[in-house]
């Protein structure tokens, strides 16, 4: 524990120093905030880029520059560029590298400028999203962006915090308001917030305005649960401000009208982006850091061949070649020969790769942005990738790191089934052995037996929680909505209604439910809140009739010890509970106890001297809770779905099968993501759960230890185990002399759950796992709380959904849904890691082949650094009779189909291993393109040289060979691309024959150039010589077969004696053969591992029943928070409504307008207008008492009342203030006697009888009108206002 405070110490010393430079102030470590006026100081924008080159096109040029010259390739053509501007030293001009360097630099940022556009447009929908903002007195709307320190800002509900908020007021009472921060930490509940006593009666606008003062606080840090600050106004005491006040930016409010919030931090110091990496990294492919490896590898032979012949041609015997007039060598020649040679063989690094790669990556990346098997239609959500450098990494990755909430979840709770009377009952048609719900309604309408029990059941669902209902006026049939800490609760609640008892009213005193269309009143006595410890909750009820009764929900082991004698369904029930949890359901069970009034009484005074004991107080509540909660009686069980994501459970099965370990990395709760783990099929019921849960350092050390020495042989290897360890744990487990143990004991089970982490322990786990092992992590989540992980990991993956906007725009591809991974991965980077392979080997075959020409030519020429070939044929060898064959191969190829691959998952393995590119592979390809390029170079040379070119006898110059080797050159590496292509299709055969033709038709062409065009006069008329020679026709059939034919046999010995998986699985696809009979799927067990299996279900760890059991209890709830939930539900009356939260009187919940304009008066007053359908409201403004009745509303609610004329009215109305009905209405002025207003919180509780002083007119804009029915239109009487 030392170490982990001594390390938070250091991290809130070194936030302090950075806010100090940034966002503190005069280097101070906090940070003032003045209320209602302008600030000292100009702090960080809101606005948020995660885009790769931040400042666009100020920093694009340096940036990218360097991300280009980290390719050693780059600086090697560089170098070569510059030195081929020394005059006399290059022999193959001086423009050749230059030119086509400069081309791939430009192609390279064109195509990182076209992605970084798409990540700034992703960022900027973020940061023009809108907000209110309090300006001179009126709510303005303003974007994300233009939000500043200081700032007074309305959030709504269901809306996301557009920076850290300190929390100042409310809709409910006591300014309490619901949030729900999976964004953030991943955990399902919702969290409570309370605004401090001396702000929550700021409800309207004026009184916002009125406030004076300062908020000190820390400076930015991204510690997400840590807040220290103080709230001083004037002349008012300082009062303290906490982590109950402050609202996070990503968090989103939930259940609660609408919030003002104090802007304290905004864009990257808000501790969300804290938490975030400042810009996305550079990342670089596996495949892309060997290329490099083997680039060095090519420099230093290029050296080494270099200084060979530099040696060769100072020690040639110049005196025997006297006409050659060469002077004596020194010195200086041997340093320009050194030179020239190293210009000459520059090649041997093929500078058209870069520029290939670029282009079939680019590709390959539109065909991943439209691959229709991976739109998710529903919010059409299409795949996106967001780089394609790294294409090929998809198809190597060993780990995927996945988020739990909004990953694989939807985080939708449904009330699934219910076992009562010894029967299940299912939410959806009954069937075998499951029953209707509507058997169970039928039943206990009946009144036969076992309805009493059912009754009491389902009315225990409706009154045994501590769920808020909201009647919203703006729904069909005023429908209730329900608000809810822990959605398992309000599911709960959803499902009794489904069942005929609705839970319609709370008071602080009572709750009120409609049991089969009768209200029955149950009076709440008492609440014994849930907590992880307890794993129960229980409230004590007086029914309609007198009795008092315990209702008790909790996990099934804490239930049934509190169960009294003689339980009729108690075995029944354990059954069904294994079935729901088997199938990864969430369980609770039910029981219900009778209590007298005088035992009540006696309880009641017990528990009141607990609950205000001074010393143990919350052990003493636990000891009175234990008093009552005891001789239940067991009612049923219920099973929860915490619904997954489509195809969740068989894309994770996918992954196992393709040797991808699954980690698990949420901020929920350790029994929650259990669950989950079973639901998904991560753990199954027989694997054995290694669980670290420790409170010290040295505990974590001697259970790690422990499980290491449990492991044996068989650590470092997969076995059929799962760990799961909360994020405290982790802490320590992430200590320098643990983390290596740590990862030894992960890396030998084959799942790995981490629950409640906080984001930064994310990205530490995967950096841990990426640098240890050295395999390829790929990291998916959807939330702003996985943004780190995404950038850690080797390939960040962010779901798009509604939440995962910010995650989306940190990674690397986006998807819709979880399922996609598998085709992302199985299909596209399978695929797109072999072409890439396929290209790079065979860039560098070609070049090879063809310029180490130039080392056996040198022989024969003196080593004088002479070309065999003409510059500009050199120069259009890669540009032009070579570039389709390596394009095609990246783009088209494919070893097997895109369905076998997603239906056979093991076929991944292959890309996997990395075993198509590797050093013995590469030094394969450079033998093989040693070996044909001898064989090109020497048997037209002792062609030529023991015959003649043509029947006349004539020979011809060095140039007739040249042409003569390279044209065979051409045809025999464009016969090996087709060789290595697995996919013939019509572009294939356009590229290799087309490559082929082009160069004939170029010889053809470039010979004739002189003296047309001042080029190429040794060329001129080459072609006639070349293509008149019988020899070279003999030549072009029989050299390239000669040179391919040992690559035929070798592959016709793999493919017969050492066939791969996809090879085979190719030949039965060709050959339409069933594809299943060459995979054997099935995984065995070793006696080893069931010896080990063994060990671990007889180790003593800290494992709860319910665990063991994956009984999960249904509960997702905050605990120890700002407010009990016991206490928040005293606060509740739903009969009254809630502040509208503006200035006094205005009716207000949209952007629409209402113009009021008094011809007594000749004003104009203009307020925002959004009504329901309500059939009046009244309002005070200036004293001056005005009536609103509806004239038209939409066509939604179809409510058309007559618009008040010119008699006397009479109206009781509660302004509302979340609606929906954008309505026109008519204002009356009424003239109330004084003393009939009475005012509450802003509203206007009653108003009495008025004369009607004038009639108002409203201006737009206006909803469209809806097409009246005859009758309809009668009633309006077509009277304009």
């Amino acid at each position: 524990m030392t170490t982990q405070v001594a390390a938070e110490v250091r991290a809130r010393a070194g936030a302090g120093l950075g806010a100090a430079a940034g966002g503190g102030m005069g280097g101070q470590d906090y940070r003032t905030v003045f209320l209602n006026e302008p600030q000292p100081f100009k702090y960080c924008s809101n606005a948020i880029c995660t885009a790769k080159y931040r400042y666009k096109l100020l920093f694009f040029l340096p940036m990218f520059l360097f991300e280009q010259f980290r390719r050693y390739a780059n600086i090697f053509f560089l170098i070569i560029a510059l030195l081929q501007q020394i005059p006399g030293v290059s022999p193959t001009g001086r423009y050749t590298t230059l030119v086509p360097l400069i081309c791939i630099l430009v192609v390279s940022a064109i195509k990182e400028i076209a992605e970084d556009i798409k990540r700034h447009r992703a960022d900027d929908e973020l940061n023009k999203r809108e907000i209110e903002v309090l300006k001179d007195g009126q709510w303005q709307w303003i974007k994300w962006r233009h939000i500043q320190v200081g700032d007074i800002v309305k959030v709504r509900n269901n809306k996301f915090f557009p920076a850290d908020l300190v929390l100042l007021a409310s809709s409910e009472p006591q300014a309490l308001c619901y949030v729900e921060t999976a964004n953030l930490d991943g955990e399902t509940n919702l969290k409570i917030r309370q605004g401090l006593p001396q702000t929550s009666h700021l409800l309207e606008a004026r009184d916002l305005m009125s406030l004076s003062g300062k908020v000190e606080c820390e400076a930015p840090n991204r510690f997400l649960y840590q807040f220290t600050g103080n709230l001083k106004e004037t002349s008012r005491p300082t009062v303290p401000l906490c982590p109950d006040q402050v609202l996070l930016r990503g968090a989103k409010l939930q259940n609660t009208n609408w919030v003002f919030g104090l802007v304290i931090y905004t864009g990257h110091e808000t501790k969300l982006m804290k938490n975030s990496a400042t810009s996305a990294p550079l990342k670089r492919s596996t495949v892309d850091r060997q290329t490099n490896n083997l680039i060095i590898l090519l420099f230093f032979l290029l050296i080494v061949l270099c200084l060979i012949m530099a040696v060769c041609n100072s020690q040639w015997p110049a005196e025997l070649h006297w006409y050659l007039s060469l002077d004596d060598l020194s010195v200086f020649n041997f340093g320009i020969n050194f030179i020239t040679f190293i210009i000459l063989f520059n090649n041997l690094i093929p500078i058209s790769l870069q520029v290939t790669l670029e282009v079939v990556r680019f590709i390959q990346a539109g065909f991943i942005n439209n691959d229709i098997n991976m739109l998710y239609e529903e919010n059409n959500i299409w795949a996106m990738a967001r780089t394609s450098n790294l294409n090929e990494e998809l198809g190597m990755v060993k780990y995927v790191l996945s988020d739990k909430t909004g990953t694989l979840t939807c985080n939708i709770m449904e009330f699934k089934r219910c076992s009562v009377g010894g029967n299940v009952y299912s939410m959806s048609d009954g069937s075998s052995p499951c029953r209707s719900v509507q058997d169970l309604i039928v039943l206990v309408e009946s009144g036969g037996p076992g309805s009493d029990m059912a009754r009491q059941f389902l009315i225990m669902l409706a009154v045994c929680h501590t769920v808020i209902p909201d009647r919203d006026e703006g729904r069909p049939d005023s429908a209730i909505k329900y608000h809810a800490a822990s959605p398992d609760e309000r599911a709960l609640v959803e499902g009794a209604q489904k069942l005929g008892f609705v839970f319609e009213t709370r008071t602080p005193d009572c709750v009120v439910v409609d049991v089969l269309g009768t209200k029955e009143r149950y009076e709440v006595l008492n609440v014994l809140e849930f907590t992880s410890a307890r794993k129960r909750m229980s409230v004590i009820v007086k029914t309609p009739d007198g009795q008092i009764k315990l209702y008790c929900k909790g996990a099934d082991t804490v239930i049934y010890e509190r169960l009294g004698d003689s339980q009729q369904f108690r075995d029944v029930i354990v059954r069904h509970l294994e079935d729901f949890a088997g199938e990864g359901l969430r369980t609770l069970c039910y029981a219900t106890a009778d209590i007298s009034q005088e035992f009540y009484d006696k309880w009641k005074n017990i528990y009141h001297k607990a609950s205000t004991a001074l010393q143990f107080r919350e052990k003493k509540l636990e000891d009175a809770a234990q008093l009552i909660e005891n001789n239940l009686t067991l009612l049923g069980a219920t099973a929860i779905e915490d619904k997954l994501q489509d195809e969740v459970p068989e894309t994770i099965a996918s992954l196992l099968k393709a040797g991808i370990h699954v980690w698990v990395l949420t901020g929920d709760k350790q029994e929650t993501a259990i669950n989950i783990g079973h639901s998904c099929h991560l753990l199954n019921q027989g694997m054995p759960l290694i669980i670290l849960n420790t409170d010290s350092l040295d505990e974590t050390r001697d259970t790690i230890n422990r499980h290491v020495v449990e492991f044996g042989e068989q650590l470092k290897r997969e076995n059929e185990a799962a760990l799961i360890i909360d994020g405290k744990t982790l802490i320590y487990a992430l200590t320098p002399d643990l983390r290596k143990d740590f990862l030894d004991l992960c890396i030998s089970c084959k799942s790995v759950i981490c629950c409640r982490v906080s984001p930064s322990q994310k990205a530490e786990v995967v950096e841990l796992l990426t640098r240890e092992t050295g395999s390829v992590t790929l990291a998916i989540g959807d939330g702003a709380n996985d943004v780190a992980m995404i950038q850690k990991a080797n390939v960040g993956v962010g779901i798009a959904g509604l939440e995962g906007l910010q995650a989306a725009c940190a990674s690397d591809y986006a998807i819709g849904q979880f399922r996609f991974l598998a085709r992302l991965l199985f299909v596209h980077g399978a695929w797109n890691y072999s072409r890439l392979c396929k290209v790079i080997l065979y860039s560098f075959y070609k070049n090879i082949c063809l310029y180490v020409i130039e080392l056996w030519w040198a022989a024969m020429s003196g080593w004088s650094g002479q070309v065999l070939f003409e510059r500009w044929s050199i120069a259009m060898y890669n540009v032009l009779f070579t570039a389709a064959p390596p394009l095609v191969m990246g783009i088209f190829d494919r070893s097997c189909s895109a369905e076998t691959r997603m239906k056979y998952p093991e076929l991944y393995r292959e890309s996997q291993s990395g075993s198509h590119f590797n050093w013995k592979v590469f030094l394969w390809w450079v033998w093989l393109a040693l070996v044909h390029s001898v064989l090109v170079f020497v048997l037209p040379y002792f062609s030529m040289t023991q015959d003649v070119a043509w029947g006349h006898g004539r020979v011809g110059g060095y140039l007739m060979v040249g042409n003569m080797v390279y044209t065979y050159v051409v045809i025999t590496v464009c016969l090996k691309a087709g060789l290595e292509t697995d996919a013939w299709t019509w572009v294939t055969h356009l590229a290799i024959w087309g490559s082929i033709a082009s160069w004939f038709i170029f010889l053809l062409v470039y010979s004739n150039f002189w003296p047309v065009l001042p080029m190429a006069p040794d060329m001129a008329g080459i072609y006639l010589q070349v293509y008149s020679s019988p020899v070279f026709w003999f030549g072009v059939i029989l050299i390239p077969l000669s040179c391919l034919l040992l690559d035929v046999t070798t592959k016709t010995m793999q493919n017969s004696v050492r066939k791969s998986l996809t090879e085979q699985v190719r030949e039965s696809e060709i050959s339409n053969k069933d594809v299943s009979k060459v995979l054997d799927t099935k995984h065995r067990l070793s006696e080893t591992a069931r010896l080990l299996k063994n060990v671990f279900r007889r180790t003593t760890t800290r494992v709860n029943l319910e665990v063991e059991l994956a009984h999960g209890y249904a509960f997702s709830q905050e605990e120890h928070g700002v407010m009990g939930q016991s206490e928040v539900i005293r606060f509740y009356d739903t009969t009254q409504p809630k502040p509208g939260g503006m200035e006094e009187g205005h009716v207000y919940s949209g952007q629409t307008q209402m113009s009021i304009e008094d011809p007594s008066v000749g004003r104009r007053d203009v307020m925002p207008m959004n009504l329901s359908d309500r059939k009046s409201a009244v309002f005070v403004r200036d004293g001056v008492l005005w009536e609103l009745k509806a004239w038209q509303c939409c066509k939604f609610h179809r409510c058309y009342i007559p618009c008040v004329s010119n008699a006397a009215t009479t109206a009781v109305a509660t302004l509302a203030e979340r609606v929906e009905c954008k309505a026109l209405w008519a204002a009356t002025r009424l003239t109330p006697p004084s003393g009939v207003v009475q005012q509450g919180r802003g509203r206007v509780r009653r108003v009495l009888q008025a004369p009607v002083q004038s009639i108002l007119k409203l201006s737009g804009p206006y909803p469209e009108s809806p097409s009246l029915h005859p009758s309809e239109s009668k009633a309006f009487g077509n009277e304009p206002l």
